[in-house]
């Protein structure tokens, strides 16, 4: 059973977003790396671009396959995780906490509410 916080927004394409102000941090779900399973190689976008919503902005490696990562939220990358390069691995052992992916500034903070909470999450992937 994966884990679902209930403080999150989730996309249908298993990211989520956690917003304090004006800034939302976005990782992937518990579910996300599970199918991924270990996590080899993460690439994340660079600071200052500008992203919309759905668009594609890292990709994640692992043994199994590759995965694009969409950015769940349309704004401006101000901050990356850049411990992810010399540990990829987090992504597996704390995706809610130290393997955020990148920090952005909202354009457009209505746009959270076509994401789905845990509750939504949770049936999207048969919990």
């Amino acid at each position: 059973m994966s884990n679902i916080p209930e403080n999150l927004r989730y996309a249908v394409s298993h990211e989520w977003i956690s917003v304090e102000g004006e800034v939302g941090t976005v990782g992937i779900t518990d579910h996300a790396q599970q199918e991924l399973s270990d996590v080899v190689y993460v690439d994340l976008p660079k600071i200052g671009a500008h992203l919309t919503a759905g668009s594609t902005v890292a990709v994640i490696e692992s043994v199994k396959a590759a995965s694009d990562i969409y950015s769940p939220v349309a704004g401006e990358v101000v901050e990356v995780n850049s411990a992810l390069a010399a540990k990829p691995e987090l992504v597996n052992r704390d995706p809610y906490g130290a393997a955020w992916l990148f920090k952005l500034k909202l354009a457009n903070p209505t746009e959270l509410e076509a994401l789905k909470d845990a509750a939504g999450y949770k049936a999207q992937i048969g919990g």
